[in-house]
């Protein structure tokens, strides 16, 4: 083993046996074992030798410096945009009327933020690659991070494709907005109570889950940032520069600071508190917007998962209103199909686009099982397709059971009417 691990095995007695014990720390250095480089998964080692990507990503993980404090001294303090500078000091006062930053210039407040370094290669003094994402334009941006994006995406009636989606190629300030923007647009904000106070727990949700996606993402990673709604979750995904695998615990999680320049910066302005604390508040504000728990899942890609019950995203949304869709082009096309008037509010209960409606009503001109009818949608949950498709068809008379003595019968097919 190379760097040598220095390993202290404990004995333990039971049932007349003897146990030794030996706990293998998880160690800041890349260790290999006799020549090969294995990356710990769970409870099995993987050789990566060969696999140079795996390589790279463990030895980024490993570093105890930040790809974002890189110091890029061809841009200076003038290039960055000006009025997203003087918006932060602005948004200080959230913390505190008299904040230091709004007596600085520009210069002394990204000193002050560890966004302006010296190079400890070059010598050179210049602004890091975490201002130009914080205050950059969106061209210095494109130059220093081409692959930056965040994906917006509203998924529950077209959940083949998407309903509405938003891709956005900018500063971190901005795509804030946008992504509570979109996250506002399609949500609804349910009423509940915390304690004997009126709060909107979903926009409580949305700053956590946006503020971690955007401040802890590892940039040196072209993975491409999520927010993704569908009708039965909120989840988030980034690139993560990852200290374990698995679901994390809130009893037993230990915060690591990803990118500790820019979540300086969101705390300073408001977008975000201390580190842990919002692991802490999505689990309050879950619990009172959907009473469920939220899942946080640590690995190479970090995601967050939050559950929705059918409040959340009913009648929101781009199809939400669907004369959006010519009533008599939805009449004309169910019609034809099922035989008798289908009314636009029936078409919303039912997971499927209009067109994929009609071709799965097509399908089953002859009898067909569960398990065809759901290979033919492409849909993957058995469960989904059950409470969201089949029985609203049932329920519609748009099809017929060939067994109605016994619904759940294994022989079971369905018919159109």
């Amino acid at each position: 083993m190379y760097p040598p691990l220095y390993l202290i095995p404990l004995e333990y007695e039971w049932d007349g046996k003897i146990i030794l014990y030996i706990h293998v720390p998880v160690s800041s250095n890349v260790c290999r074992c006799r020549g090969r480089i294995y990356d710990r998964n769970h409870e099995s080692d993987i050789d990566i030798t060969n696999n140079e990507g795996l390589v790279y990503q463990l030895y980024a993980r490993k570093q105890d410096t930040y790809y974002v404090n890189k110091v890029l001294p061809v841009f200076s303090v003038s290039d960055l945009r000006h009025d997203l500078l003087n918006r932060a000091r602005e948004m200080t006062k959230v913390r505190k009327d008299a904040h230091p930053w709004r007596n600085m210039t520009d210069e002394e407040m990204l000193r002050s933020a560890g966004l302006l370094l010296t190079d400890t290669t070059s010598g050179k003094e210049g602004i890091t690659l975490a201002s130009i994402l914080l205050f950059g334009t969106d061209n210095m941006i494109l130059s220093t991070l081409a692959h930056h994006k965040t994906d917006a995406i509203f998924r529950v009636y077209n959940t083949d494709r998407y309903d509405d989606r938003d891709v956005i190629i900018t500063n971190l300030l901005d795509s804030y907005d946008r992504l509570i923007d979109f996250g506002k647009r399609h949500l609804n904000d349910l009423f509940t109570m915390d304690g004997i106070i009126s709060i909107s727990a979903r926009d409580k949700i949305l700053r956590e889950i946006i503020s971690n996606l955007l401040a802890h993402s590892d940039f040196s990673n072209a993975y491409v940032a999520k927010l993704v709604i569908e009708k039965d979750c909120i989840f988030t995904e980034n690139s993560n520069r990852s200290h374990g695998y698995g679901s994390l615990d809130l009893a037993t999680f230990e915060p690591f600071p990803k990118n500790p320049a820019i979540s300086k910066v969101f705390r300073e302005i408001g977008l975000a508190d201390e580190l842990g604390s919002g692991m802490r508040n999505t689990y309050k504000y879950t619990k009172l917007y959907s009473n469920a728990e939220p899942e946080f899942k640590e690995g190479d890609v970090f995601r967050i998962i939050i559950p929705l019950n059918e409040a959340a995203t009913a009648s929101v949304g781009p199809l939400k209103d669907l004369s959006a869709i010519s009533t008599t082009q939805v009449g004309t096309q169910v019609t034809t199909q099922v035989g008798t008037q289908v009314t636009t509010q029936v078409i919303a209960k039912i997971g499927l686009p209009v067109e994929k409606l009609e071709e799965l009503l097509e399908f089953c001109s002859s009898p067909k099982s569960r398990k065809e009818m759901q290979e033919f949608c492409g849909i993957k949950t058995r469960e989904y397709f059950r409470k969201h498709i089949l029985k609203p068809m049932i329920e519609n008379k748009m099809i017929r059971q060939t067994i109605p003595d016994k619904p759940k019968s294994r022989n079971q097919k369905y018919f159109k009417i």
